[in-house]
């Protein structure tokens, strides 16, 4: 890259594209960068918080909601709206992948003029609570990363728990709680869901926070030349965090092979009656299971047990009721 700034008097050399590329992203991030640090000290400030009691419910003596009033603002922050999505929403990015070489697939189509690139799992949750409009009844994210499936929802009016250990994926939660306007709605969780109040080992994956989870084989299945750090997060059942008066309408689960545990700690939850227990999305990846050492089929045992006897795949994600 040194080179191209060399001159030759005959034959000036111009830029390459993979140059202009980076010229153009770090001028944007840091505009946005000083635009949002000169404008605004804490932009959370301003977020609506009109259902005080929706809030305060789930505060037990294990947990209390991370309070996105008092986090740091994530810098730079890059967010845009979603595309073909029925009700949009917005959503920031944790991953820019290696600039200038390889940047994110978002960040070129957002320096194209284009939304971003619509998650898989929005458009099936909003699919799915289209149908629930007239229902009273929180979603339930574990597993919420960025909030691709939390946003998907709150913008639909549903009220939204979302559980998330990492604070890289925490800071940008916030940022589309700000940027969507649904600090009403959302009740954000530090933790880890699992099947015992604690703290759990939990690997961190450097530049793919996507793929982070409890198991060290599972986080770096799909990245093994990526660092993997491990942290101590803190862990709760989904039984210790909703009251039993509280309907559920879905519940929906990507923990990167933990599902089994996170399953086991909501067995309250999944066994209420047929038309209260709620819709059950969940990943069943069978490598990620294998590497927290339980299996899809454990999975369907223990599902059978509460009364999920219906489950139909769709990729690697499985969709069960009590119908």
């Amino acid at each position: 890259m040194a080179n191209a700034w060399k001159r030759d008097a005959k034959h000036p050399k111009l830029l390459s594209p993979k140059t202009l590329l980076f010229i153009l992203s770090l001028s944007l991030l840091l505009f946005i960068f000083f635009f949002f640090s000169s404008s605004r000290n804490n932009p959370y400030t301003i977020i609506p918080n009109t259902n005080l009691s929706f809030k305060t419910q789930f505060q037990t003596s294990s947990i209390s909601p991370f309070n996105c009033l008092k986090c740091p603002q994530s810098h730079p922050i890059i967010a845009n709206i979603v595309e073909n999505v029925k009700y949009p929403f917005i959503f920031s990015l944790s991953d820019f992948g290696k600039l200038p070489d390889k940047p994110h697939k978002n960040i070129v189509r957002m320096l194209k003029g284009k939304p971003f690139r619509k998650p898989d799992i929005s458009a099936t949750i909003q699919e799915i609570l289209e149908g629930m409009k007239n229902k009273n009844g929180l979603v339930v994210d574990v597993g919420s990363n960025v909030g691709m499936a939390t946003f998907a929802a709150a913008v639909m009016g549903f009220r939204v728990l979302c559980f998330e250990p990492v604070f890289e994926n925490l800071q940008r939660i916030c940022d589309g709680v700000w940027f969507n306007r649904v600090g009403d709605l959302v009740t954000v969780f530090e933790a880890a869901v699992s099947d015992r109040i604690g703290n759990i080992t939990f690997h961190k994956l450097v530049g793919r926070l996507d793929n982070s989870a409890v198991s060290a084989t599972g986080a770096k299945l799909a990245f093994k030349s990526n660092e993997e750090i491990a942290l101590q997060v803190r862990s709760i059942p989904l039984d210790e965090v909703i009251p039993d008066s509280e309907p559920v309408l879905l519940l929906k689960i990507d923990v990167q092979g933990w599902e089994y545990h996170v399953l086991k700690g909501a067995s309250k939850l999944l066994s209420r009656k047929k038309g209260e227990a709620p819709y059950l999305i969940y990943e069943e990846d069978g490598r990620l299971l294998q590497a927290s050492n339980s299996s899809a089929k454990e999975i369907r045992q223990f599902l059978h047990s509460v009364g999920y006897h219906h489950c139909t795949q769709h990729g690697t994600d499985a969709h069960c009721t009590k119908d």
